[in-house]
This record gives structure tokens, sequence and C-alpha cells, in this order.
């Protein structure tokens, strides 16, 4: 895993992870196919009535700075209130329906209140309101911490646990999450015992803070001469400052060296940069990194694991670093000659421009775009102008109606926070029954988040009275308008994580789960990004790319056959050298979590060439300095994202891409995948799903068949 791939914020609490999910479109009913290219735009300019709330709707938009804090307290008093009254069930009467009911019960009703404190933080244009819903936040994150380590509590919910007398697999598993929190929080240790684990924990948060401190504290930066930047772009050195002698600088921020290692034809510059890179807070951060990993350590023995990775990987799909080897290992020798196939087309090419100078890590990059630029016939800045982005949001409803078996109405007269905000109710074709919400803020403005991602604002669940609580769920997307329009364009990669997070959207919506805690986005966090993945996937089909595209000027104009064909080879061009850098990270964030006084810079001086098929690391470097993610968010798990996608292209392979819009399939991914949510093992789902355990051979293959 790259740097680029960004900072993991550490998601500590089960219902932080299933509101922030970032983590990260069209009109009522989808009008009809204009032809068979294309869906006509979407009719925004509805008639206003009256404002009023979505049916089972529990979230509230609006808030004041004021009664954003206000609703903070009502919250945490009402918590307090029923794990008191779960705290004073004699333990030789705890039931099902006094012990562990109340705790869930709450977690289902509290959820759209939380996320009205917090997500306008994201969206608000308000200073004062922002500022408040990230005071709500701390307040609500400090209470639940709170709650996690009531002992009181915990007899109580042990207690039940102990008897076994489970109404239904769902609800053992919701106990034994419950049990699981509260014991990793250590309240199955005796007092010494659970003071050395918040030590620990105390210490961990701030080394880790602390190494990302210094990556962004970290204003270094080189000087070059024009002539040295040759390949970069007028545009981009326009934008660099310059020293007293007219050099141009460029800092150690990732924005730079990737344009200077992607586009730089000056190899001497290409590798001062890589080398100035990955040494980037060297010997401070690899300080850091070494103690954050004893810790961890401890942290974990005094848990009861073996080590760090047994306790991150022991509730996700992997279950053992063991598994995570075996599998990253399986990837990288069954890509290993498609790799060095690859990689000899590289250094051929640098051959013919640089001569019989060595080929380096610092020219993948470069020659891996200059490949491309030969091979493909994609000029970026053309082909924005295909996706309009009306026109690739209504191309995207209909796919997920069609396939999933779901109807989108446009709800004209709901309450939101800007007029830029649509909201639209999610029913199911066939019934009726609405399903769900959604609401969509695609546009940019001030001060709102500036990402693509999916918040959960209510999660799906059954209520006291076996009644469903509706699903909600807001799409938020930065898209810059056209000057003087009502609408932009968007790059590819823009209508990629559209497609991505749409896969969020219906994941959520379709998720049948009884307790909030598996609904929403509750799933397995090695498995969440499966049906994302899965939808990625129509991005790079011919149907779908002329449904969703249609030139600026003239919609009826959808991208071209050969166009179509150059993005789907080009999503996999040189995608074995690439995935085996990713796994080198992965394989060398398992092994420090997995053993004790490993040597980091000698391991990756080994790893490097032994992954990277025989290129060495750069001298005096070490990419373990600036890798955040196994520093704060995804230590030992950095594995997730390649584990996910593995399982995304063997589904889609076996599945759907005979058939894009088979609506049969659909429905079985939608009943057998989406509705279980966090219920159930993934493993379990997956194998009901394709009919036998999934295999990596889908993934391979893909890579392989559309190579260079």
């Amino acid at each position: 895993m790259t740097e680029s791939q960004g900072d993991g914020e550490k998601m500590t609490k089960q219902w932080r992870r299933d509101r922030t999910l970032l983590t990260f479109t069209g009109a009522a009913a989808l009008v009809a196919l204009a032809v068979n290219f294309g869906i006509t735009a979407f009719n925004s300019h509805k008639q206003k009535r009256k404002k009023q709330d979505l049916q089972g709707c529990k979230v509230r938009v609006n808030l004041s700075a004021s009664e954003i804090l206000k609703l903070a307290d009502q919250i945490v008093n009402k918590s307090k209130e029923v794990h008191d009254a779960v705290a004073s069930v004699p333990l030789d009467k705890v039931t099902y329906t006094n012990a562990i009911w109340p705790l869930a019960e709450l977690e289902l009703q509290q959820f759209p209140l939380v996320q009205s404190c917090v997500f306008p933080k994201l969206v608000s244009t308000s200073e004062d309101v922002r500022k408040a819903s990230a005071e709500a936040e701390r307040k609500l994150d400090g209470h639940v911490q709170i709650c996690s380590e009531r002992e009181d509590v915990y007899r109580v919910v042990r207690a039940f646990a102990s008897r076994g007398e489970w109404i239904n697999a769902e609800v053992k598993h919701y106990t034994e999450c419950l049990v699981r929190d509260f014991e990793w929080n250590g309240l199955n240790l005796t007092l010494t015992k659970r003071d050395e684990l918040q030590r620990l924990k105390a210490q961990i948060d701030g080394l880790s803070l602390q190494y990302i401190q210094n990556l962004n504290d970290d204003n270094t930066f080189l000087l070059f001469r024009e002539a040295e930047l040759a390949g970069l772009p007028t545009e981009f050195l326009k934008t660099l400052n310059k020293s007293d002698n007219g050099k141009f600088k460029i800092s150690l921020r990732s924005h730079h060296v990737a344009a200077v290692l992607e586009l730089c034809k000056v190899g001497a510059t290409r590798r001062m940069v890589a080398v100035a890179y990955g040494k980037r807070c060297g010997e401070v951060n690899l300080s850091l990194l070494e103690d954050l990993v004893q810790l961890r350590h401890k942290f974990a023995r005094l848990l009861g694991y073996a080590n760090y990775a047994d306790y991150a990987v022991d509730f996700r799909m992997a279950k053992t670093p063991l598994k995570v080897f075996e599998f990253l290992e399986d990837i990288s020798s069954s890509l290993s000659d498609l790799a060095f196939k690859e990689l000899n087309m590289l250094k051929d090419l640098k051959k013919k421009e640089e001569g019989e100078h060595s080929f380096g890590i610092e020219d993948l990059l470069y020659y891996m775009k200059k490949a491309e630029e030969q091979q493909f016939n994609l000029d970026l800045g053309v082909l924005k102008q295909y996706f309009p982005v009306n026109l690739v949001l209504s191309g995207i409803f209909k796919i997920v109606q069609d396939l999933f078996g779901l109807r989108f109405e446009e709800v004209v007269d709901a309450e939101v926070w800007n007029s830029d905000v649509r909201v639209f109710s999610v029913l199911d074709s066939s019934s009726g029954e609405v399903f769900g919400y959604f609401y969509l803020d695609i546009y940019r403005r001030e001060g709102k988040y500036n990402h693509t991602c999916v918040v959960a604002l209510q999660n799906g669940g059954l209520l006291s009275n076996n009644a469903r609580q509706i699903p909600i769920v807001l799409l938020i997307s930065n898209t810059q308008r056209n000057e003087g329009g009502h609408f932009g364009l968007l790059r590819f990669s823009e209508v990629i994580n559209l497609f991505h997070e749409f896969g969020h959207v219906v994941q959520h919506i379709c998720n049948r789960a009884s307790f909030a805690r598996f609904s929403g986005l509750g799933y397995d966090p090695d498995f969440v990004e499966v049906p994302a993945q899965v939808l990625e996937n129509w991005c790079y089909e011919g149907f779908s790319l002329k449904l969703i595209s249609g030139f600026n000027q003239d919609v009826t104009k959808p991208v071209k056959d050969e166009i179509c064909k150059s993005l789907k080879r080009q999503r996999h061009s040189f995608s074995a050298l690439k995935l085996k850098q990713e796994i080198l990270y992965c394989l060398f964030d398992q092994i420090i979590h997995s053993n004790e006084n490993v040597d980091i810079v000698e391991l990756f001086k080994h790893l490097h060439p032994k992954v990277m098929l025989g290129l060495p690391m750069l001298e005096g470097t070490n990419p373990a300095s600036r890798f955040t993610c196994s520093a704060i968010g995804y230590e030992a798990a950095c594995y997730s994202r390649i584990w996910s996608e593995v399982f995304a292209a063997d589904i889609y392979a076996s599945k759907f891409r005979d058939g894009l819009l088979n609506q049969y399939v659909g429905m079985q991914f939608r009943n057998k995948v989406l509705a279980p949510g966090g219920a159930k093992e993934p493993i379990e789902v997956l194998s009901d799903f394709l009919g036998r355990e999934p295999s990596i051979q889908a993934f391979v293959d893909s890579k392989a068949k559309h190579s260079l």
C-alpha cells in the first residue's frame, strides 16, 4: 500500500466505523432511455412544496450550533440511563430482554441522532455549526469510551452470554461482539493489567499521531533548474515557488513527487527526488515505528494474543496472520511471470531513451506512463468532455435499478441543508416497499468535505415492535460546476469514484440485518469494500460506458468503441508490477506486527528485491519512515484492500461479466450478499452466492488477459 492511498483514521469505536466509512443522481424514477446509448438529463426544476419529513427518518438536518450541542447532551443522558438500567439487573435474572435488547435498541435509536450531530461538520456552510459538530463528536466519542469501560454492564452481558440461550445466530453474534468490545478494553483483566492496557493505548495513540505530525511538518524541498525538470508541464512549473537564484522548489509532498516521478524526462532528477522522498523523517519516524510496534505487541499480549497481528486479524475475515501471508504469497507468485514481462518492457523503453543506465525503482512511474501513452489513444482532457455529471448519474441509476430490482424516486419537498442537495426514496420495484432514502450532495462549496464518500445517517434494524427502521445514507461528492452552468464534467477517475460510492449506497439500503451494528455499512472490514468494488467493473464495459457518456456539446454522441477498449486495457496496464509494490508493503506490515524485535531497515532491504523482481531499494532510504498505514489506521491490516479486490473480481467474473444487467443474478447478490450485512460470516456469504469457496484465479486472470 502506497502513501498516496491516504492517511488512515483510527476507527476504534464500532459506531464510528459504521458511520464514517469514507472511506469516500438523477430525477425521480429515472426517465426513459433517449436511445440505446444514453439517458435523458435529470429534471430538477420541479415545483417546490412545503417541506415534509421523510417517513421513519430520525435524522435531523439544519440543526443550529446550540441545538447540536444540546442534542449531544441528550444522547449522553439517555445512553447513561439505559446502561445504568442494564447494570442493575441481578446476574441470576439476566435475559435477552433485560440485558441485550436494551443495548441493541439504544444503538438503533441513537445512531441517527448521533449522526445528526456529527455529519454537519462535513457539509455545513456555517463555521459555527462545523465547530459545534466537531465538539459534539468529541463529547460523544468520550462517552462511548466510558461506556466501553463499564464493568457493571460487562458483568451482566457476560452472564447472559455464559448461559448460551441464543434466540438465533444473529443474537449470538451480536452478544459475542458486545463481550469482545468490553474485553478488548481489558474488562476481563485485573485492575493492574487494565491500567497498563490504558497506558499502552495512550502511548500508542500519541506516537501514531507524532509519526503523522512529523510528515505534515516536514517542509524539505529540492532545488532544480528548468532543464532538470524537462517533461513537466509549463502549467505545473508556474505553480512552483522559486529560490533567490531562480531555481524551482520541489517539495517532498506527494503531489510534487508524483509529478516528477511520472513526467520528468531527466533520470538523475527522478532519482534525487525519489531518494529524498525515501528519506523523509527517516531516523525519527523509523524510531517511532519501532516503538509503536513493540507497544502494540505488549498491548496484544495483555489481551491474550501472541502478537499484534493475531489481535488485529482475529475478528476479520482473514482470521489469522498465516492466512494473510499465504494469500499475499499466492497473489505475488501467481503474478510474477506477468510482472517480469512488464518490467522487461519498461527496461527496454529506458534503454531506448537513456542508453545503458540501469533501471531503478525510481523509473517505474515514468516509464509506465510513457508505455501507456504509446499503447492507448486516451486524451484525458478530451475524455472528460464525455462525462457530464447528470448523464453519468442518471446512467448509474439506470444500471442499479435494472440490476438490483430497485426504483428511485426523487423527494422534491424534503428538508435539506443546501439547495444543491437532493433526496431520493429507494423502493423495491416489485412490491413498492420503501427500502430506504439517500441524500445526494454532489457539488463543491466552501467548507464542505472535499472528497467523495458515503456516510451512514440511519442504520436499518428491527425495532421493539418488530417493525424495520428504514436505512438512510448520504453520498458526498465534490464536483466542480461549469462556469455559469448547473452541472459539471467528470474526470474518468471521478466516474469510477461515483460508481464505487454508489455501491456503498446500495449496500447500505439493501442491508436487512436485525441489529444496527450489522446494518448499513457494518460489515467485516475485510469485506466491506467488496460490493463497491464489484460495481466499479461497470465503468469499463462498453455497454455501460455508452450509457453514462455523451459529448458535452451533443450528448447523443457517446464515447467511441476504441476508447471503451482502451479504458478497459489501461485499467490493468502494469497491474502486476503495481500490485507487487503494494504486496511489498503489506508483507512488511504483517511481518513487523507478527514478530518481535524485527530490524525494520534490514527487513525492507531483504523484502524489496525479493518481491520487486530484483530491483533493490534506493540506497539510504526506507519507506517505513513515511508508511502512514502501518503507523495509524491499518496496522497489521494493510492487506485488506487487495483481499477485498480479489473477492470482488471473483464475484464479477463468475456471476456478472456475461450478463451486465442480469436481474436474476443481481437479485441473488442483493438477497445473499447485501441483505445479511455483517450478521453472517463473509466466507459463508460468499460461498453461498458463488456456490463454491472463493478463489484468487479470476483476479489473476483479469490482470493477464488485459496486460500490455
